[in-house]
């Protein structure tokens, strides 16, 4: 996600600052927390950008978004937004200070489709491929489920796809008969 320049700096001076006091991995969970409040209340982003809205009310939503009981540092991060008026670019800080972190700490989002429910030994297989073929790196895996797909199964690590679903080789085969005429 292309976030700009001010959250960049923002979350750039929030990792350096929780690297010195050891709470960049706390920070970085607070953070994903952030990511999925806003994902999952579209009208947050309108209320922090409200200007009606009062700075305190604006802090008490920030601290409640990153989850149970966040730590100091984000709370002073917090402060810290608010002061310079900069909420309304809260959401794409966090978004910028978990892509710096993951880049890091050599973090790679996975990404798993299946046609249907996999149990968790299949589920480790597909995990396995991913562990083999990616080296020296950390996951962090989401699940889904898309009839569509037919059968097999589609991985996504970060930009990298591994597309083995019957859909895609039906694709390809469709491709390859229009090829031949």
């Amino acid at each position: 996600m292309i976030s700009g320049l001010i959250p960049q700096r923002y979350a750039k001076a929030l990792y350096k600052f929780a690297l010195e006091t050891k709470s960049a991995g706390r920070v970085y969970e607070e953070m994903k927390n952030v990511i999925t409040s806003f994902q999952q209340n579209p009208e947050l982003s309108k209320v922090l950008s409200n200007p009606f809205v009062e700075p305190a009310d604006k802090e008490r939503l920030l601290i409640s978004a990153a989850g149970k009981n966040p730590g100091e540092d984000y709370k002073r991060f917090v402060k810290l937004i608010l002061d310079h008026k900069r909420e309304e670019f809260a959401y794409l800080m966090a978004y910028a200070y978990r892509d710096i972190y993951r880049k890091a700490n050599n973090i790679s989002q996975v990404k798993i489709v299946t046609a249907v429910k996999l149990d968790p030994q299949e589920m480790k297989k597909l995990h396995d491929v991913v562990e083999k073929s990616f080296k020296d790196t950390t996951f962090e895996y989401s699940e889904a489920v898309d009839p569509e797909i037919i059968g097999g199964f589609i991985i996504d690590v970060d930009s990298v796809r591994m597309d083995a679903s019957i859909s895609n080789e039906l694709e390809q085969l469709r491709h390859n008969l229009i090829r031949s005429n």
